[in-house]
């Protein structure tokens, strides 16, 4: 089994509502996504997939939906005010927790017929969670 991994860095901002931690409050991250990609056999060129293209395709992505958004969930008192100021916001369906935009990232990828196996988002340098294929 062959596999590449393509790192790519953006910022998002969110809150988790119904939780009663800090995190509850309006915050930001600089984050790391990992995206990793597997096959059995390597292409024409010898390769799992071209890094430039997970790059073209996720960072792609996460550039015009997460980089620099606030990530929050529908129902979100916030959401309103954040749209009539015009800033830039993604809505998701549950808490946007790192767990859940890991799992965005991996549909995604996914979707675009990346052969995705793992997503490893870190949301700070000591933390991060992973969304991954089951075996």
């Amino acid at each position: 089994m062959y596999s590449v991994t393509k790192r790519i860095d953006f910022c998002y901002g969110h809150r988790l509502l119904d939780y009663d931690g800090v995190c509850k409050h309006p915050h930001g991250h600089n984050a790391l996504a990992e995206i990793e990609v597997r096959t059995d056999a390597l292409d024409h060129r010898n390769m799992v997939t071209d890094f430039s293209d997970i790059k073209r395709i996720v960072k792609g992505w996460i550039d015009e939906h997460l980089d620099h958004k606030m990530v929050l969930r529908h129902d979100d008192p916030l959401v309103k005010p954040l749209q009539a100021l015009g800033e830039p916001i993604f809505l998701v369906d549950s808490n946007p927790t790192v767990e859940r935009i890991a799992k965005l990232i991996f549909d995604y990828a996914n979707s675009q017929r990346l052969p995705v196996v793992r997503v490893t988002v870190w949301e700070t340098p000591t933390s991060f969670a992973e969304y991954r294929r089951d075996a």
